[in-house]
């Protein structure tokens, strides 16, 4: 009976109310590992502001580091835009840049092909960047079908995602224009 006794005294509801703490929200919702735990965030050796790579909202985060590796991404509460607030995408974000099931390598399959193979970054990168200078050569326009001189492709576009900040944007647009590209759009406007 002594056992059952004991046992019943650790149950968060009568400590409830043997305690009046009818919300729950003071010592009687602690347990003994409760009391030992510490928030990852206090053993940073520093701190540094950055922005959710998201959406073009630009929610501040504050990255906790320790011995060079990312321990905690939270919100930052000096921020005039989200005031520590963040989305669930954006609270993620801890697991986007440390997740085991992260890619880390380019993936390739071969038109009509059934099996993924790994690619060197730079075989696939010449790979992309020779298939846009194919692309942009067999779709070139110099005139219009008037005749006024348009130099531009219809044969390529561009679909940004909203984690593109403003810089990026402004560096792709400029190098889709360079090339003759007028379908550019970003998927943050649509």
């Amino acid at each position: 009976m002594s056992k059952l006794l004991d046992l019943l005294s650790t149950w968060p509801v009568l400590r409830q109310l043997k305690n009046g703490d009818l919300t729950g929200l003071g010592e009687s919702a602690m347990s003994e590992r409760s009391h030992t735990l510490a928030p990852r965030t206090r053993e940073s050796d520093k701190v540094a502001r950055s922005v959710c790579p998201f959406c073009a909202v630009g929610c501040g985060q504050l990255v906790h580091v320790k011995d060079g590796r990312i321990t905690d991404i939270e919100g930052d509460p000096d921020s005039p835009v989200s005031q520590g607030n963040l989305c669930p995408k954006g609270a993620a974000t801890f697991q986007l840049v440390t997740g085991s099931h992260r890619v880390k390598h380019v993936l390739y399959r071969k038109p009509g092909g059934k099996h993924w193979e790994t690619l060197p970054l730079e075989k696939a990168m010449e790979m992309v960047a020779q298939r846009v200078k194919d692309a942009r050569e067999e779709t070139w326009e110099h005139t219009d079908p008037n005749g006024n001189v348009v130099n531009r492709t219809l044969g390529l576009a561009h679909l940004g995602g909203a984690t593109l900040d403003n810089e990026e944007n402004y560096l792709i647009k400029k190098l889709f224009t360079g090339l003759g590209i007028v379908q550019v759009e970003n998927q943050a406007r649509i």
